[in-house]
């Protein structure tokens, strides 16, 4: 025999051995195959709770167990309400509105715990007349509002500039500060003062309710007003009265009323309504013509 029929053998016996002594260890136990409903195609339990137990009646089913907790949950609300909130007011502070050193006002945005990407932007407001005269007099003022462009509204002498370039709010707000910081001290510069520039007034809005024109004052209804009306009133009732009187009125009702006893009866306009018949007489036999 050659070698290679050698090894082919070798590896036949071996591999019969192995099944031989395979198929002589014990087996273990196979698992029930439980064929998966429709309601078993949901996501696995966490808490592995198995199967249901048998319902024997003594329990109420999930929907009220949902009920219940919802109870219990506007109770604590309610025990929070009436036993802890009113300790909030032992740190409640009076309001002081800020210094006229502090024209800048910030507004955030917060989702209630949601990420959003928004949630950093950052919103500065504030009135070009709280710079003047310090830091800013008004011939710099003029030339601030030239700068801030379209973030500036003229008829409101309000201006409004927004960042969410940064991650966190306290980075946008204090680029704005800085930003504000540079316009101001631009401004302050006397190299040119774009005399020759106009403000821009395109951007601006006029709302409806401006194009309304105010109510006059001689309009309205005072005191003397409603006495002079009340004379003029009762001066044209007596007028009325007095050609009343005089029959020389004209009762409107009256008119009507005669107007329609003038009018055919029914009668009469089918009278009206029906073919008469007219003979023509001339040379030869009379000829007939019906006409209505």
């Amino acid at each position: 025999m050659t070698s290679r029929e050698v090894e082919s053998e070798l590896n036949r016996r071996v591999s019969q051995a192995t099944h031989d002594i395979a198929s002589k260890l014990p087996r273990p136990p196979k698992e029930s195959l439980i064929r998966e409903g429709l309601f078993a195609m949901d996501e696995p339990d966490p808490q592995n709770t198995g199967e249901d137990e048998d319902f024997d009646g003594d329990d109420i089913s999930s929907t009220a167990h949902g009920e219940l907790e919802q109870h219990r949950e506007m109770r604590e609300y309610a025990r929070i309400i009436a036993w802890e909130m009113p300790l909030l007011s032992k740190l409640a502070k009076p309001f002081t509105p800020p210094p006229l050193t502090h024209p800048l006002r910030f507004r955030y945005t917060n989702y209630m715990g949601e990420t959003h990407p928004a949630a950093s932007k950052v919103v500065c407001e504030f009135c070009t007349r709280d710079l003047s005269p310090s830091p800013l007099s008004e011939t710099q003022r003029v030339k601030f509002t030239k700068l801030l462009g379209p973030h500036y509204n003229l008829s409101t002498d309000l201006a409004k500039i927004s960042c969410e370039s940064f991650e966190t709010q306290a980075q946008n707000k204090r680029y704005l500060g800085d930003l504000v910081d540079t316009l101001i001290t631009e401004a302050q510069t006397s190299e040119d003062m774009f005399e020759d520039v106009p403000v821009d007034m395109r951007h601006i809005r006029v709302k409806k309710r401006d194009l309304i024109a105010p109510f006059p004052e001689a309009w309205k209804l005072t005191d003397e007003r409603r006495q002079y009306l009340q004379r003029k009133w009762g001066e044209n009732r007596r007028k009325e009265i007095e050609v009343g009187e005089r029959q020389l009125l004209v009762d409107g009702l009256a008119v009507i009323e005669e107007a329609a006893q003038a009018l055919p009866t029914r009668e009469e306009r089918r009278a009206l309504m029906q073919p008469t018949t007219a003979v023509i007489k001339g040379k030869g036999k009379g000829r007939t013509m019906r006409a209505r």
